[in-house]
């Protein structure tokens, strides 16, 4: 009985959502298009990452390069996007990472990724709101600054800002009241900033060319540190600041744990999963938004990150606001105008971009049950989720009143490194199964059933009537059927649990491990056997479902996606673990105190056994009938 009772909660936990792919049907409004897409993903991935964030961890991480710090960044941020597109073709409806999970992997890894969605877009909207006013801050001569500081200064050091930002919390009811108005005005005032900001970081990476030096990244810390160094500013340098100087002063170290950060900057281009059910054409739309504006974002960040270190050494670059400093320090002192009005305005994109699918997140779980009901209403006018959309705003607003930058920049990338692994991992596992878990493309046909070795029969739709297919190495590395099975399809979940663990240990040892010969010698193991598990997934038969994008180099890509985001989520500090850990708390209490018995697919499944139930009783009446 217990074992049954264990059973049926396990059952519970990884029940996936059905979604009718055949449909167009959508209670959102259908009005965007490719062009709306691309300004979308470009808007909110060029923000506060090239106006704020590259000074930060050029100074503190990586100096010069920086541009490999964004590179990395990219190359984890472009191998999940192709996981995205693929899914946005394969499911174009509302949810994003969560409803690739739920269809895939099951409801209690969906909460999971929907969850971290949520915190990712919550701390995307507050820390970019943050990083608005400090810019609007730095034109007005720092007078909010001061008298934050002077009337509302907040004494708990390494837990709170050192004070509440309130025009940050202004800055986001204002934008949650456009988004609140309607989807296609949101998308034409994005589309306008969008282009300001892209002419304004030309004009940086013009500017870098002209006044830059290479000088800059050959620097020497024992001449800055002589006594008759002379420079155009009045710092004083330490070691500590400086390194050891030259194009990679602080290691490849440095370099990793800036590229941690630095994905914060292409966090974004996800917003365009979450318009499935209010764009045109979707199948078509979504990938090719998805990859386009990160190759755009890729090439603006690499060009601006260059041109700011070559304009200015590292160790005077300012935290907050890098680019107008580089102007002034190269004597372009009226430049930093017109880059405050691009900052601004990319800015402003880039919040728009981080609350564009935080409440389409929100309200997808809502609609599912997996979260608070009320929070699925849909406005009647304006067809957008108007309760989602107002809880989201006052959640972000929250954490732009209470905390500061950097921590919340750290504690986004954990959540998105997470989703996008997950992802990653669903796209793998999809591509192998006999038939499209939860996806409804058309009518099932009757299926057959083929008996393992071990005695179990198992459906499957593939395999010829008569034949039955047994599990051996050889059949494992070389199977008979060109099409999916249940057996190769089952063989490529286990494979890939496996490897996703073995990829977590990797990381912790590569990491933590130091440089001990036994641990380099489990490195070594650990990175065969992955290989060995990539090599018997890229044995098996492949799903032959006719999608518009489908994610090359399978199964490759999305193992190295999984490896990049994994070891970029063990650079992050244990304090960003605890936040992370609290967070994850709270939304376990949520799910198992409300979401797994009010879920959707849980009143369907019930449904389902009361029909089976009541068609049995209708059975054996007329049975009895017959009989007597």
């Amino acid at each position: 009985m217990a074992l049954n009772k264990l059973v049926g909660f396990g059952k519970q936990l990884l029940r996936v959502k059905v979604v009718d792919c055949n449909t167009e049907d959508s209670r959102l409004s259908r009005c965007l298009n490719t062009l709306d897409l691309v300004a979308l993903g470009v808007g909110s991935t060029l923000g506060a990452g090239v106006y704020v964030l590259a000074g930060a961890v050029a100074r503190e991480n990586s100096g010069p390069a920086i541009v490999l710090c964004f590179l990395i960044a990219a190359l984890a941020s472009v191998l999940a996007g192709l996981c995205y597109a693929e899914f946005g073709a394969r499911v174009p409806k509302t949810g994003s990472a969560y409803l690739y999970s739920y269809v895939t992997v099951g409801e209690l890894w969906a909460f999971i990724t929907g969850w971290n969605l949520i915190l990712s877009y919550i701390i995307g909207t507050s820390s970019v709101a943050r990083a608005w006013s400090a810019t609007f801050d730095e034109l007005v001569g720092k007078r909010i600054e001061q008298f934050c500081r002077e009337y509302m200064s907040m004494n708990a050091p390494g837990i709170l800002a050192k004070y509440p930002d309130m025009f940050a919390v202004v800055i986001i009811f204002t934008l949650t009241g456009l988004l609140a108005f309607g989807v296609k005005e949101s998308a034409m005032v994005n589309k306008v900033f969008t282009c300001i900001n892209i002419l304004v970081l030309l004009f940086m990476v013009v500017s870098g060319l002209v006044k830059g030096t290479l000088k800059n990244w050959q620097l020497d810390p024992e001449e800055i540190l002589h006594p008759n160094y002379t420079s155009n500013s009045n710092t004083l340098p330490t070691k500590e600041i400086l390194g050891v100087g030259g194009f990679m002063p602080f290691g490849f170290t440095g370099v990793l744990s800036g590229a941690a950060t630095c994905f914060y900057a292409f966090v974004g281009f996800d917003c365009i999963a979450t318009t499935g059910e209010e764009v045109k054409n979707p199948q078509r739309a979504i990938p090719i938004g998805i990859v386009s504006s990160l190759l755009i974002c890729l090439v603006a960040y690499f060009g601006v990150s260059a041109a700011l270190t070559l304009m200015m050494p590292y160790y005077l670059l300012d935290s907050n606001s890098p680019l107008p400093v580089a102007f002034k320090y190269v004597g372009w002192g009226g430049a930093k105008y017109a880059v405050a009005v691009g900052s601004l305005c990319a800015l402003s994109t880039s919040r728009l971009g981080a609350m564009f699918p935080m409440p389409r997140v929100v309200w997808a779980m809502a609609d599912d049950g997996l979260l608070f009901k009320f929070m699925a209403e849909i406005s009647p006018r304006t067809k957008t989720p108007l309760t989602a959309t107002l809880t989201s705003g006052v959640g972000a607003a929250i954490m732009a009143f209470l905390f500061d930058l950097k921590d919340l920049v750290d504690l986004m990338s954990i959540g998105t490194l997470l989703a996008y692994t997950l992802v990653a991992a669903c796209v793998l596992v999809l591509r192998y199964q006999h038939k499209q878990p939860g996806l409804v493309y058309e009518i099932a046909s009757t299926q057959d059933e083929v008996e393992l070795s071990d005695g179990i029969s198992v459906p499957s739709m593939d395999i010829l009537p008569g034949v039955e297919e047994r599990f051996s190495f050889k059949t494992l590395l070389f199977p008979d059927n060109p099409e999916p099975t249940i057996l190769s399809g089952f063989a490529v979940n286990i494979c890939a649990s496996v490897m996703g663990t073995l990829i977590l240990v990797f990381s912790v040892l590569a990491v933590h491990g130091g440089a001990a010969a036994w641990n380099i010698v489990a490195l070594i193991v650990i990175f065969m056997m992955c290989l060995l598990l990539t090599f018997i997934i890229w044995r098996q038969p492949e799903s032959k479902t006719k999608l518009s994008f489908k994610v090359p180099l399978l199964p490759f890509l999305p193992v190295i996606s999984m490896f990049v985001n994994v070891y970029l989520m063990m650079q992050l500090d244990r304090g960003t673990w605890i936040r992370f850990s609290v967070w994850m708390a709270i939304g376990f209490v949520i799910y198992f105190g409300y979401g797994i018995r009010h879920s959707a697919e849980a009143a369907l499944a019930h449904d389902g056994e009361f029909s089976q139930c009541w068609l049995l009783c209708f059975c054996i009446c007329n049975s009895e009938n017959d009989t007597g």
